[in-house]
């Protein structure tokens, strides 16, 4: 592909977040894992973009950022992080059921994202087709949640750009694809770590529910809560497996 104009880069003033890296999508769970990594975590200045970035204090090469929303943002970010020397990125996000065999405050690792976002297009990707996560990134991932206890999900995800434009049919057509979930970053996130040549794996966590091709929210709900606590809790032990 051409080269751009305008590149992502690190200059003398950059933080170095190291290796590797969790990229948090929602306020209130980078605040849990803020929260629950007291000590462990120092923001770093300047910070990239519209987001926060915390550095671990302890010299293991460990980050978290965030945080973001939507495809756009959350490549600008990834390429960020990238140039500033990360080369594992996961990212912890929350997801609407489109199965009914999911529920809320299932956790979901996605092998893939279905491609209905725009930033994948200037990535390599087409529309329609499917980004994969990192077979190394989704390792990591699995072997956390096993020794945490925490069951999970693994499947095809929706990414789109339009969640108020998630019709029936939509629902339908991702469902057919065999997609369990939608929401808005992964498929570009995917998408740039395979054409960035880094990995990147995602947790989903499932927030609410159109399987029903009702809307059902879940975000007050106790299994979604537990989930939540359960996986930003343990975020240093997630960095940490190899």
């Amino acid at each position: 592909m051409p080269d751009a104009i305008i590149k992502p880069k690190r200059t003398a003033n950059c933080p170095k977040p190291g290796p590797q890296s969790l990229m948090v999508s929602t306020r209130v769970d980078l605040k849990a894992i803020l929260s629950s990594a007291s000590g462990y975590l120092t923001e770093a200045k300047p910070s990239p973009i519209m987001s926060r970035l915390f550095i671990s204090n302890k010299g293991d090469g460990m980050s978290v950022v965030g945080p973001m929303m939507g495809a756009p943002y959350a490549v600008t970010l990834l390429e960020t992080m990238v140039a500033w020397g990360a080369r594992r990125l996961l990212f912890l996000g929350w997801c609407g059921a489109i199965s009914p065999e999911l529920s809320i405050g299932d956790i979901v690792v996605p092998t893939g994202g279905l491609i209905d976002e725009g930033t994948s297009l200037h990535y390599g990707g087409r529309n329609g087709e499917t980004s994969s996560a990192s077979k190394e990134a989704r390792g990591r991932i699995t072997e956390f949640l096993s020794s945490q206890g925490l069951s999970y999900r693994e499947g095809l995800v929706w990414s789109t750009d339009a969640p108020f434009r998630e019709t029936p049919g939509k629902v339908e057509s991702a469902r057919n694809q065999g997609a369990m979930a939608v929401e808005m970053e992964t498929s570009a996130l995917f998408t740039v770590g395979r054409y960035r040549e880094v990995d990147v794996g995602a947790i989903l966590l499932v927030s609410d529910d159109l399987s029903s091709l009702t809307w059902r929210p879940g975000f007050k709900d106790k299994r979604f809560i537990a989930a939540r606590q359960a996986v930003c809790g343990g975020f240093a032990r997630l960095c940490r497996t190899k």
